[in-house]
């Protein structure tokens, strides 16, 4: 801790401020604030009120404490990600998967790789929301038991999503604030992911994963008609524009120096120029919640900053031989902060003591607060996704379930990143 002195050597409003902080953060954690109608982004924008109010802070400073270029980026690339959904892309990859003439193993694998593939480029959470319905009709189906299929999806989706810098909101929010080039996240975070995908399927093949649950399915729920999902027919006209837009946004974040957030803002503008496709409804499945999550953190976290507290505490923890830029240290910090307050407030909390530390740091950030969303269903929106639509289906994907996987592959993909990044990458 810091020294006594340390910290009585703050006023009021930084108490004030502290106060704050801690209920936002347990709201966090808590998904909510107990009798009230919050969620996460509710609890965060309050709490932004709060600390403007209390510090007096000018809102024009408040807005300099957001950072812009993610917040763009991540609006940019959920405008894509929509205009994937309503071309009925994620849908239709998913129904060819399905009637490949594959064996379970074979079958599980392919879905696994195409889920985490199409996390790696588009939102994670929007892969899980198109493809779970088909996943778990096709494997009613086919009389086969959907859990392996369906926990696989989740979390190949949120391993994949750790493959690039656009896969999640927090790769993105680190490779905005650290500047790491996208090329060079790609090559040391990609054999990571690669093995972790392999551990994730051998598990759900082989391991306890491939029978658990299987009593617990209810084929009398099965919907009629496939039109209840309300998925999008396939439009290949639609497809092929947000297909093309995605991989030039690859190709320029590759091998250019462009902007990302420029780039990936007009790339959107050009998706929202249609005669088919109404603004309107491309706009309703931009996930306006998570943006103000965003945005009310970004001023919570700025404001905590000022008081102190957080440079004393990391001061006292290097003095104790915890260095936060450490392999190590930042793991277990990442992957514990992950699941305690999900993982794109750990990563906030995180970033501002990694400036100047590396692009290793970075990639190790990335890495653990992504593959440890796998750890419990609620360490990751794509789970709770997953296990809401399973439901509707009549499959029930409770935590017991979720952990009988959840927990071993996460064990086994974090001792593969430290063991990545600390001897080879």
């Amino acid at each position: 801790m810091p020294t006594a002195a340390a910290t009585l050597h703050h006023t009021a409003t930084d108490w004030g401020i502290v106060a704050v902080f801690a209920v936002v953060y347990l709201g966090m954690f808590l998904g909510g604030l107990p009798r009230l109608k919050l969620d996460r982004s509710g609890v965060a924008l309050l709490g932004a009120i709060a600390v403007i109010a209390l510090a007096g802070l000018p809102v024009e400073d408040a807005a300099r404490s957001i950072d812009l270029p993610t917040i763009v980026l991540l609006f940019a690339f959920m405008v894509v990600s929509a205009q994937m959904r309503l071309g009925g892309f994620y849908a239709a990859v998913t129904r060819r998967v399905g009637a490949l003439p594959l064996s379970r193993h074979a079958l599980l694998a392919v879905l696994i790789v195409v889920a985490g593939a199409l996390s790696a480029v588009f939102s994670n959470d929007i892969v899980c929301l198109a493809m779970t319905p088909v996943v778990a009709r096709l494997c009613l189906q086919r009389g086969m038991n959907p859990l392996p299929f369906l926990i696989g999806l989740a979390c190949a989706a949120n391993i994949g999503s750790a493959a690039t810098l656009i896969g999640n909101p927090q790769n993105m929010l680190i490779g905005s604030v650290l500047q790491l080039p996208f090329g060079g996240y790609a090559r040391q975070a990609l054999p990571p992911v690669l093995i972790g995908l392999v551990l994730l399927w051998a598990w759900l093949a082989f391991g306890p994963g491939s029978v658990a649950g299987a009593q617990h399915i209810h084929t009398s729920r099965l919907p009629e008609r496939e039109e209840v999902n309300a998925e999008p027919r396939f439009d290949t006209w639609q497809t092929t524009k947000g297909l093309v837009v995605a991989s030039a946004l690859m190709l320029i974040f590759l091998f250019t120096d462009w902007p990302r957030d420029v780039a990936a803002l007009v790339g959107a503008g050009l998706l929202l120029l249609s005669r088919r496709l109404h603004s309107a409804h491309v706009m309703g499945l931009v996930d306006w919640p998570l943006l103000i999550l965003f945005m009310g953190l970004f001023v919570v976290n700025h404001a905590f900053e000022t008081t102190g507290l957080a440079a004393q505490a990391v001061t006292w923890l290097g003095t104790q031989g915890v260095l936060l830029t450490d392999p190590g240290p930042l793991l277990v910090a990442g992957a514990v902060l992950s699941n305690l307050v999900s993982n794109v407030p750990a990563v906030m909390l995180l970033l501002p003591h990694l400036s100047g530390s590396g692009e290793q740091a970075g990639v190790m950030l990335a890495l653990a607060t992504t593959f440890a969303g796998n750890l419990l269903l609620v360490g990751s929106i794509a789970n709770l996704i997953v296990a809401d639509l399973a439901r509707r289906q009549g499959i029930e994907i409770d935590w017991k379930r979720h952990a009988i996987t959840g927990i071993p592959v996460t064990l086994l993909s974090l001792a593969v990143v430290w063991g990545w990044m600390r001897f080879v990458a």
